[in-house]
């Protein structure tokens, strides 16, 4: 177990035994990782679903104060009975005014009803309900919950579980190897994380808005939980993947599948394959700008660093053949 525990050298000869041993303790690690994350996720779970359902929330509103669908119409009843009872407050304040014409006695009656008729003004004065996705089944609010946590859970572990793997890896990779492929794996949880922030401040609030939007003059819209949360992860974790261009570029160049000079005399097929991304997304035109430009601007951020490495290796090299023995 001590070579589990430890990193493994390249020089190091292990049975297979011994690398069950540390495949076991490194899946140990990333599941008790998950766990912590999962157990911190779950105990902030009421943010975390406010977080998510800002973007519906948003649209949500300003649908129903249009007074579009049941929730809209529930709103409308309620500005209009909010619009008579301060129409009536008006009514009973003139009417108890001395010298209004009426009896103590009603006056007395009318100060009475006061108190509660600006109470009904206050409730009915609340901002519109449907600010949240509607749950239909008994559990659905338990499992919902549970999801939601889960994938920021995973999202949280990525970095640990990512390096567990690496680790176990490392020891079949030569130094030039180690050299080529640590940036990347360095990169590809911090690419993702700024994906995730992408997909959840660019891409979501557009895609609701989108489908809230479409055609919804003839349905009443309502969204369920466990369908929005399922749309919102899947949007969030495809940017969260789309952002992995620059591994996939640098990989490519790095392997000799592609030169940097090929990348960059072909960057108008970057541009078009950039443009089919967003495009293939919901959104209207500008939507599709603020989707296209980040997506370029990783394809030349990619090209860029694949091409001061290879300037690296090629300095490198010749410093090799310039030192005594070296050709």
């Amino acid at each position: 177990m001590a070579t589990a525990a430890a990193s493994v050298g390249r020089e190091q000869q292990l049975t297979v035994v011994d690398h069950l041993q540390e495949l076991r303790t490194r899946l140990i690690v990333s599941l008790a990782v998950i766990a912590v994350a999962f157990g911190l996720c779950m105990w902030q779970n009421q943010r975390l679903l406010d977080i998510v359902n800002a973007p519906l929330a948003h649209q949500t509103q300003k649908q129903v104060r249009a007074g579009q669908g049941p929730l809209g119409s529930t709103y409308s009843v309620q500005q209009n009975a909010r619009t008579v009872a301060v129409q009536l407050q008006g009514v009973i304040a003139a009417l108890a005014r001395p010298g209004s014409g009426i009896s103590p006695e009603t006056r007395r009656t009318l100060a009475g009803a006061a108190p509660e008729l600006s109470g009904a003004i206050k409730h009915l004065s609340a901002p519109p309900a449907g600010d949240r996705p509607v749950t239909l089944g008994i559990g659905e609010p338990f499992t919902t919950t549970v999801g939601v946590a889960f994938i920021f859970a995973m999202i949280l572990a990525l970095p640990v579980v990512l390096y567990e793997i690496y680790a176990f890896l490392l020891p079949a990779l030569s130094p030039q190897q180690r050299r080529a492929t640590t940036p990347l794996m360095l990169a590809i949880p911090f690419l993702f994380v700024m994906g995730v922030v992408f997909g959840y401040l660019v891409v979501l609030p557009a895609a609701v808005r989108f489908f809230q939007n479409f055609n919804s003059g003839q349905f009443n819209v309502l969204v369920q939980a466990s369908q929005y949360y399922h749309f919102a992860a899947i949007t969030m974790l495809a940017m969260g993947l789309v952002f992995q261009v620059p591994v996939g570029v640098l990989a490519a160049t790095r392997a000799g599948v592609v030169s940097t000079e090929q990348l960059r005399r072909n960057r108008r097929y970057a541009i078009a394959a950039c443009g089919a991304v967003a495009a293939l997304l919901p959104g209207d035109a500008i939507t599709l700008v603020l989707e296209t430009v980040p997506l370029y601007l990783l394809f030349e951020f990619s090209v860029l660093l694949a091409r001061l490495l290879d300037r690296r290796d090629a300095r490198r090299a010749t410093a090799g053949q310039a030192r005594p023995g070296g050709g």
